[in-house]
């Protein structure tokens, strides 16, 4: 049973850092593709990064470019999502999303999911 657990959510001002992190189970994460997605209230689930097995292919949204990271440790089984220069419009639930194949920015296709961290970014 896949299980994802996402962690590293809270309060933070604008301008602030936080990092994410999502645990994985019940895979083999050094072949499972692995992606960020956030929904904020009233709005559709959006793209935030994601990333290939090794690391090697990142692809972001362009509305998080420069400010997130994306990374993930196989030896721990955890992907990372490190925000920096956070902005109020950040304000969503974040969720990480595992899939065999890689997926990119399409939440449809990806057939795991976490259940979500609250980011809450203060002006």
């Amino acid at each position: 049973q896949v299980q994802l657990v996402e962690s590293g959510g809270g309060l933070v001002q604008a301008g602030g850092s936080l990092r994410l992190s999502c645990a994985a189970s019940g895979l083999t994460f050094s072949r499972t593709f692995m992606g960020w997605f956030r929904q904020a209230p009233g709005k559709e689930r959006e793209f935030v990064a994601a990333i290939s097995w090794s690391g090697g292919r990142r692809d972001y949204a362009d509305s998080v470019k420069g400010r997130f990271t994306i990374s993930r440790d196989n030896a721990k089984n955890t992907v990372y999502l490190q925000m920096n220069s956070l902005k109020v419009e950040d304000t969503a639930v974040y969720y990480c999303a595992a899939d065999l194949n890689y997926r990119g920015a399409i939440p449809e296709l990806y057939h795991n999911w976490g259940q979500g961290t609250q980011v809450t970014v203060s002006s």
